[in-house]
């Protein structure tokens, strides 16, 4: 028992709760269908462990299936790191420099964010990805990214399996109409499979064949997604604030040159700031190798200077040009809409053509803000927002009067 307790603990059963959750138990059940399905049309139907390609192959899968297993654990139970809740820096001058988080009551440090679904401020925060209920950040990116990378490699090997079962097993009872095309099939002769491959087996090696393909080209886009960032040593949000950056520096002609303070300058050296033979990443979460010409602050004072921007830019409404049924990943709005969806949790909003929005902050194909509701509405305390495509809508130019009255409208 005193063993035993030493690994089970309160907080460890605590978050064994994160595996009661729909991402989770998709991700576990593809993972489970298609490694049990490789193995026992392997060691069944195509490949048996009484030859030494069999076994090599048998070590093979099992290999992938722990690895994977391995790092999407880590992912979801060793967490990003979080921010001490009530955490100020050393130096009182310098919250000056930093945004205050009212739920944690304490400040964000530099490169963190509150996340709404884990209630708490998360060290270099790049998003909450549902599969593994859990944040992306600090402690944890190397092993998400690791799983994003085995789990295409693994269903690319259980996906080779499934086809030359089918294959193997299919060739003489189906016509391919390849009367000059002769496969010496003599090597697949030489065993007698433990049992047939009938009707269930195949309908459950094609269901798991649709799987593994699915995975493989899904979790692969995720994959190269994360390389993109990490080799830059960004997170996906701090992607959009320096979209953000460019674009309030374009828009007021301040004539400022931004430079990204924790790109090292080398892809190299990037890299090695999240990967290590140790497993853990470099620095404490808090503060920061920064650019020669940038300081541990760079980024947090342009955050302050485009939520000031926030605050005046809001009062500027946009207008809705044309509907927008509310899809993650809308094929209509054209492929740059389609392929560049911010990778959030965050809502998209429909929109009609007339709507107005109230736009805070967006990207170069999408924007994010409030829709305008009636006073009944603002009365009930009703409030819609969230994403939408930038082509969908048009500023509007009013006076100052009319954006008075529209400001005075909006529900802080």
């Amino acid at each position: 028992m005193n063993f035993l307790s030493t690994f089970v603990t309160f907080e460890n059963l605590h978050e064994v709760r994160r595996l009661c959750h729909w991402g989770p138990i998709i991700a576990l059940s593809v993972i489970a269908i298609c490694s049990t399905m490789a193995v026992l049309d392997s060691i069944i139907w195509y490949w048996p462990l009484d030859t030494t390609g069999g076994s090599i192959n048998f070590i093979m899968l099992l290999n992938w299936t722990v690895l994977i297993l391995y790092n999407y654990f880590n992912a979801m139970f060793v967490g990003p790191g979080y921010i001490p809740l009530g955490w100020k820096p050393e130096n009182q001058q310098e919250t000056q420099y930093l945004q205050y988080c009212r739920v944690c009551q304490g400040f964000k440090a530099p490169r963190s964010h509150h996340c709404r679904k884990c209630n708490r401020c998360v060290m270099k925060m790049d998003h909450h990805c549902p599969w593994i209920n859990n944040c992306c950040g600090h402690l944890n990116h190397a092993y998400f990214t690791s799983f994003l990378l085995l789990a295409p490699l693994g269903c690319s090997h259980a996906a080779i399996i499934f086809i030359m079962t089918m294959y193997t097993q299919l060739y003489e009872r189906i016509s391919f109409g390849w009367s000059t095309v002769k496969i010496d099939m003599s090597a697949v002769r030489q065993f007698q499979p433990l049992m047939p491959f009938s009707v269930p087996a195949f309908a459950a090696t094609l269901f798991a064949l649709g799987l593994a393909l699915g995975t493989t080209i899904a979790v692969g886009m995720l994959f190269f997604i994360q390389m993109k960032v990490i080799l830059r040593n960004k997170t996906s949000i701090e992607s959009w604030i320096e979209e953000k950056a460019k674009d309030r520096i374009q828009h007021y002609q301040t004539g400022e040159d931004f430079i990204f303070p924790y790109d090292l300058g080398s892809r190299w050296l990037n890299f090695k700031q999240v990967f290590t033979w140790s497993g853990t990443p470099k620095g404490d979460g808090l503060e920061w190798i920064v650019h020669p010409k940038c300081h541990q602050h760079t980024l947090t004072i342009e955050q302050l200077k485009q939520k000031a921007d926030k605050r005046v830019r809001s009062q500027v409404q946009y207008r809705a040009v044309e509907d927008y049924n509310g899809a993650c990943c809308p094929v209509s709005k054209g492929l740059q809409t389609f392929f560049r969806t911010p990778c959030t949790e965050e809502p998209r909003i429909p929109l009609r053509k007339g709507d107005t929005i109230l736009a805070t902050r967006g990207t170069k194909w999408w924007m994010y803000g409030d829709k305008a509701l009636s006073e009944e509405q603002i009365r009930a305390g009703e409030r819609v927002r969230g994403w939408f495509p930038r082509r969908c809508v048009e500023k509007c130019h009013y006076d100052t009067a009319a954006s008075d009255s529209t400001s005075d409208k909006k529900v802080n």
